[in-house]
């Protein structure tokens, strides 16, 4: 038997710690297999395009655990009362092959999204950082506002050419009693923008939309952009990477130069992998007045903590739910057996522990 972790169980999973330490404690997680990062094999994920949307793989190993992803992004989804984005994910065994679990990821991926944000800001963003805009405020929004009140974030600045987008944020955060948190309705992203110490932008338009302009960035600004995610589809203005003193940092080079802010940029744009941040090989930022850039395009490896993290958690329960992913069998070579008429008494399945 597989474990198997549906929308029911990872919401029983994030409940018991709560949504805030779940996001401290997958952030943990992605760090330590950044520290490890020469471990893994790793690739761009796979991506079938329509123009309606993506459909992407995403597998990396570190020898010990495999894992991938299933993930879709469609923006126009919501149109018809359907998600934009969907995910599933299977953590399997490098020694045999095997499944060991099978989990939803549309919702973990929220939250390891959200991690991964919280991470890089705590390398990269300027440690007095309290105001954040958010631009785009749909699915990923309330996680991005979690994690960063977790950072220090005491007024959010929200902005999205849907307002009952906005309104939904602006209830579910009254309804979260953040401490201390002040939330400000902006007419427009440059509104949003001015005065922030952080820009979040999570849009989900499939376009070289431009979310931020050169002149909505002052000096010292930490950049977010986690909407920028498959070939076409950015959200900053190319003149802000190349400010001259502008330090951009991706996830996976080889992947970001295909689907990040920086495919607008030529192949020689310098760039810094986040794995070498965090190995102290490359600062994350070098002064207050630096501008920085997080190109986060999601990469394999945060799912691989992510899947890791809850099948931790998942184990914890002796009555965790399982799935008949893969058949048990008395006589490995008698594949027939699980086929085989039961009167006959072939069925030659082993019980379940």
């Amino acid at each position: 038997m597989v474990d198997f972790v549906g929308i029911e169980r990872v919401r029983e999973l994030v409940e018991r710690t709560g949504t805030a330490a779940f996001i401290e404690l997958l952030a943990a997680e992605i760090e330590s297999d950044f520290r490890r990062w020469a471990e893994f094999d790793k690739s761009p994920r796979h991506a079938v395009h329509s123009p309606v949307g993506v459909i992407e793989l995403m597998p990396i190993s570190d020898g010990r655990l495999y894992s991938f992803k299933y993930v879709n992004g469609h923006p126009r989804n919501t149109a018809q009362g359907l998600l934009t984005v969907t995910a599933f994910g299977v953590l399997a065994a490098v020694s045999t092959g095997y499944p060991l679990l099978l989990s939803e990821l549309t919702v973990t991926t929220a939250l390891r999204t959200a991690a991964m944000s919280l991470l890089a800001a705590r390398w990269m963003a300027r440690r007095d950082s309290r105001v954040m805009a958010l631009i785009g405020n749909g699915a990923q929004s309330e996680f991005q506002s979690i994690a960063f009140h977790g950072f220090g974030v005491r007024e959010l600045r929200l902005h999205d050419v849907d307002p009952a987008a906005t309104a939904k944020l602006e209830r579910n955060l009254a309804a979260l009693s953040l401490d201390g948190l002040r939330v400000v309705r902006c007419s427009s992203a440059a509104e949003a923008a001015r005065g922030a110490d952080i820009v979040t932008t999570v849009t989900a338009d499939k376009r070289n939309a431009i979310i931020l302009t050169p002149e909505m960035i002052e000096p010292g600004m930490h950049l977010n952009a986690v909407g920028g995610d498959c070939p076409g589809k950015t959200e900053l203005h190319g003149d802000i990477l190349r400010r001259p003193d502008a330090r951009v940092v991706v996830e996976y080079e080889p992947q970001s130069r295909i689907e990040g802010e920086v495919q607008q940029m030529p192949a020689d744009f310098p760039v810094v992998e986040f794995s070498d941040v965090v190995s102290g090989r490359a600062a994350g930022r070098a002064t207050d007045r630096e501008v920085t850039i997080f190109d986060s395009v999601g990469f394999a490896l945060e799912d691989f903590s992510a899947l890791r993290l809850v099948h931790r958690l998942n184990r914890a329960d002796r009555a965790r739910p399982t799935v008949d992913l893969v058949p048990d069998l008395a006589d490995p070579k008698d594949l027939y057996s699980v086929l085989a008429p039961r009167a006959a008494g072939s069925v030659k399945l082993r019980a379940s522990a």
